[in-house]
């Protein structure tokens, strides 16, 4: 297996492949898919600042993609952007022959593999941080494994969790919902869980200090030592 980190302007990537041919097509991906969203972002600069959902006049596949995992999950599209350019650079691996190819990108995670995958549970300060991982077991279509934080990283965020992870399909309606858990959910308040649609997003884990909240289904999580410098972060590219 193959790792290397990706950096395009505000992406901040690291890429998983078994092969040079596979990284490439990768880093194409997410290249095309920024370049599109930068046009558009040109023409609508409003698409990138709103915090509320947002519709716009588009026809390119990661604007409808972000636009409607948003207005799903009661956020501005940008939350979505992570898992979309991972999504992206992920589908064109595949385009390239790949069966296991993996991108996080900034702790939102796209990948499909032949074989299982091990997660690490990053949550900053909490106790629980970097002693756990997901056993994700092999994946033929794309899956997203999305990831918000309150107290880690440079995003905006309106809550108190220290990590919010989310698991679908649909990898920007997991960076959605990673985002908008993230910014409603306290010790005493799980009610936004409500909301999400089972059939659209299988599983979450939110970290509140000591607290585990579990939704869904979820891969099995088992006692791991986590490498913190394994994580993508603009700081270590």
């Amino acid at each position: 297996m193959m790792r290397e980190p990706f950096r395009f302007r505000e992406t901040f990537a690291t890429i998983l492949a078994d092969t040079s041919g596979h990284i490439a097509a990768a880093k194409s991906g997410m290249v095309r898919a920024r370049q599109v969203l930068e046009a558009h972002i040109a023409r609508d600069p409003f698409f990138l600042v709103t915090f509320d959902p947002y519709m716009p006049d588009s026809d390119e596949l990661i604007i409808i993609r972000m636009a409607h995992a948003t207005r799903k999950a009661g956020v501005g599209p940008m939350a979505a952007v992570a898992g979309a350019i991972a999504w992206a650079g992920v589908e064109a691996m595949v385009d390239s022959g790949a069966v296991f190819g993996v991108i996080d990108n900034g702790g939102d995670i796209a990948f499909i593999s032949d074989r299982p995958v091990r997660v690490g549970v990053h949550a900053g300060e909490s106790e629980i941080s970097n002693r756990y991982a997901f056993v994700v077991p092999p994946q033929e279509k794309i899956l997203g494994i999305c990831t918000s934080s309150a107290t880690v990283g440079p995003s905006i965020s309106f809550g108190m969790a220290d990590a919010v992870t989310v698991f679908s399909y649909d990898v920007a309606l997991a960076d959605a919902w990673a985002t908008s858990v993230c910014n409603q959910i306290r010790p005493d308040d799980q009610t936004v869980l409500d909301r999400i649609n089972r059939d659209e997003v299988s599983g979450v884990l939110t970290i509140m200090g000591k607290k585990l909240v579990k939704w869904g289904n979820l891969p099995p999580l088992v006692p791991a030592v986590v490498d913190e410098q394994l994580i993508s972060a603009g700081d270590r590219l």
